[in-house]
């Protein structure tokens, strides 16, 4: 873990601009910059940089983030990543906090890896480009395949000579380690003897989310019956092949853009597509699609289209992981190369936008596609037909997010009238699934439960009372009192003092669920008190950089852009404009009363409610002279507050 102490350096050295500014062109307007947004595409800049508050927010599209989390969004690093890239830039030597034996071991096996391949992929590269085999056999052979010298720089692809420890030599006389050069699989061992494992083949390095090389995928040019065409990376310590879709480290920008990801199987699918301009594209290596590789697609985009060879191996392996895609909500969608072709040869025949548009046009609803090839088989068959019922039934109950309610009734009533059933039989066949799976898994009661309940015949109680108390609830003046504490805590409320000190006055500990409804907030407000209690001077800062993500993003969500006085504004009114820093103790005293008076609206509706429900003289007589108390109340805020207005 990276130490606290490294952190702070970190972040304390953040210059927001400059770091976004290196990704994406920034011009100053007034107090703010203004660009392009990197993550959808418009054509004029609503991508708008706050250096005074380290927070970006686009207009278009609603992203809003801190420094670090412009990295998370835009190179899908994570948050420990994030630190490591902001380190290396700045130059700050981080210190790990504390470590099991165990976990420094494997640290450091992982970073010897990385290290190798590093090596390795410029080995390769050199022999490609420089040697007189590679030029003659390699090089040349990519050249006929259509693949130019920039897209094969992009992908840093290489080549590995047929001689038989050409690597090995080097390697071993760097002084690189014989037993993690076998653990990469670069170096086999027989007989005592080093020698290369990738002899006489192309080479397709795999990178991680950051461009690290992860391990290799090795294509065979010569035709040799014996060997097999490609040969891969083994598994290690930072190798995982079902964690791995080839080509994600070059695609992620485009998939978060176009918010589509095309799946394709091979290698040179990838590279033939990037080349073509076609860029949100990566490949599951010909292997079944796993939870970790659909989840990898899921931080880009919600959108997966599938494109395979037509063939009956391409419609097999398209059809493997529909289920886990389902169950990831991913939306699915199949497009199959007509025979005899595949990504890398048809869109070399066709062209760019010959291709995207038989993609658009070609797109077929995966669940509708899997239930036409399966009934392509039955006839008339009931007891076939009666199994496709089963299975394809079996296949909506995979969409079971609360969320995709919606989709998984539209797909019961499709797929009813193919199947020319009942819907309501096929719905509760549907149903019947849900209950066994959650059954199987033993969480009744959680959250899946609840979407059960929803779907079931019999139900008649379809509100849920968490929904129903989100329409209660009013958050605006809970965050803007929270924002009031952050950007003004620390000025002078009055000559003995801070605001910060009026605020907890004004909010004593015991009050704080009464005033305030959103417990996360209320978690902020701590976590500020017990640093000003510690001598600690809060900002913004401290929690927009936090390492609890859920209180950094809603701290980021209720900071507000500051709005810029027009200088036509200000030509045609005379006189100085006020700013919200100058009428601050007007935006403090305003939002707490708001929420006094809420408070004060809450317990006259339980009083009247009291008085309602009261059988005694003596109770009613108490309970109208408390309305009358908090009526009083209730006026002097309004007063001081200059509204008669509730909500």
């Amino acid at each position: 873990m990276i130490s606290q102490d490294s952190i702070q350096q970190i972040l304390s050295r953040i210059d927001i601009v400059e770091i976004v500014g290196s990704f994406i062109k920034l011009k100053k307007r007034g107090a703010n910059y203004l660009g392009l947004c990197p993550f959808h595409n418009e054509k004029t800049p609503s991508f708008t940089v706050s250096p005074a508050k380290e927070i970006y927010k686009c207009f278009g599209c609603g992203r809003s983030g801190n420094s670090i989390s412009f990295l998370m969004e835009a190179e899908k690093y994570s948050y420990v990543e994030s630190l490591r890239w902001l380190a290396a830039k700045y130059n700050v030597e981080i210190e790990e906090s504390e470590t099991s034996p165990e976990y420094k071991q494997q640290q450091q096996v992982s970073d010897s890896l990385y290290i190798i391949n590093s090596f390795a992929q410029k080995f390769f590269s050199n022999e490609l480009f420089n040697s007189e085999e590679g030029q003659d056999i390699a090089l040349s052979y990519l050249k006929e395949r259509g693949f130019r010298e920039d897209i094969i720089k992009k992908f840093e692809l290489g080549y590995n000579a047929e001689t038989k420890d050409g690597f090995t030599k080097l390697a071993l006389a760097e002084q690189y380690n014989l037993d993690y050069l076998q653990k990469t699989g670069l170096v086999n061992l027989r007989d005592g003897n080093a020698f290369d494992n990738y002899r006489g083949r192309i080479i397709f390095p795999i990178h991680n989310q950051s461009g690290k090389v992860l391990g290799f995928g090795a294509r065979i040019i010569k035709k040799n019956d014996k060997a097999p065409k490609y040969i891969n990376s083994p598994e290690n310590e930072i190798y995982v092949k079902s964690k791995i879709l080839y080509g994600s480290y070059f695609a992620r920008q485009a998939i978060d853009k176009a918010d589509e990801c095309l799946l394709v199987e091979g290698y040179t699918d990838v590279v033939s597509l990037h080349q073509a301009g076609i860029e949100n594209v990566v490949a599951s290596g010909g292997t079944s699609l796993t939870p970790d590789q659909l989840r990898l697609i899921k931080k880009y985009t919600n959108n997966l289209t599938i494109i395979y060879d037509g063939d009956g191996a391409g419609i097999k392996a398209a059809l493997r992981g529909l289920d886990l895609a389902l169950e990831e909500s991913l939306n699915v969608k199949l497009v199959l190369i007509p025979d005899n072709e595949d990504p890398d040869s048809y869109v070399n025949n066709l062209g760019t936008a010959a291709f995207i548009e038989f993609v658009n046009n070609n797109k077929k609803d995966f669940i509708l596609f899997q239930l036409g090839i399966a009934l392509k088989d039955v006839g008339n068959d009931n007891t076939k037909k009666a199994i496709v019922v089963n299975q394809i039934a079996e296949t909506i109950s995979k969409i079971n997010k609360t969320e995709d309610f919606t989709k998984q009734q539209d797909y019961i009533k499709q797929c009813s009238e193919i199947l020319k059933i009942e819907e309501i039989g096929l719905h509760a066949l549907v149903n019947k699934f849900i209950r066994e799976k959650i059954g199987k898994e033993e969480i009744r009661g959680s959250r899946d439960q609840r979407f059960t309940d929803v779907f079931s015949l019999d139900n008649k109680g379809l509100v849920d009372n968490e929904v129903t108390a989100l329409f209660n609830k009013d958050e605006i003046h809970e965050q803007a009192m929270i924002r009031s504490l952050l950007e003004f805590g620390l000025k002078n409320w009055d000559e003995s003092q801070k605001v910060a000190d009026y605020i907890f006055k004004e909010i004593e500990e015991n009050q704080l669920e009464e005033l305030i409804d959103n417990k996360e907030l209320i978690k902020i407000l701590h976590t500020y008190k017990i640093w000003y209690n510690a001598g600690i001077e809060p900002t913004s800062k401290n929690f927009l950089y936090h390492e609890d993500l859920s209180m950094s993003t809603l701290v980021l969500s209720i900071m507000d852009f500051d709005y810029e006085i027009s200088v036509n504004w200000k030509t045609r009114f005379e006189g100085h404009i006020p700013t919200r820093e100058e009428l601050f103790s007007e935006e403090v005293f305003s939002t707490l009363n708001y929420l006094k008076l809420r408070k004060i609206k809450r317990l006259m509706n339980e009083n009247q409610g009291d008085l309602e429900k009261s059988t005694t003289t003596e109770d009613q007589m108490i309970l109208v002279q408390t309305h009358q108390h908090l009526k009083e109340i209730e006026i002097e805020l309004t007063k001081q507050l200059g509204t008669v207005i509730f909500r």
